[in-house]
């Protein structure tokens, strides 16, 4: 047994610096970061919020709601029945997000009983 831990020694001495690094890396990766996912949801609002705010002052969109997500983004407004109105708000929210006009889905929303 002595020998082997002779050897083992010996492989580890010639791989010490890298054996360092990784395990400074793995530790590195245990740290928590924290904050990353509330940051992120809060941006995402500032956006629906953003994007929100610019559609209500298109010509015959009315009410608005957005929901933004990875995948795409939901529209809905009270001048969604208008195919023009749903072309300006799909155009905007396109080019709001970078999203293609496939992932915009814009809907009519419905106001107490309309």
């Amino acid at each position: 047994m002595g020998e082997k831990s002779k050897k083992i020694k010996e492989k580890l001495s010639k791989y010490k610096y890298p054996l360092l690094v990784l395990l400074f890396g793995i530790a590195l990766l245990m740290i928590p970061i924290g904050g990353g996912d509330d940051s992120q949801s809060e941006d995402v609002r500032t956006d629906e919020s953003r994007l929100e705010a610019i559609l209500q002052d298109v010509s015959g969109v009315g009410s608005v709601k957005v929901l933004l997500s990875e995948n795409g983004a939901i529209v809905a407004c009270t001048g969604a029945d208008n195919a023009e109105v749903r072309l300006a708000v799909t155009k905007a929210a396109s080019a709001f997000t970078g999203f293609s006009s496939d992932r915009i889905q814009v809907l009519k929303l419905i106001r107490n009983g309309e």
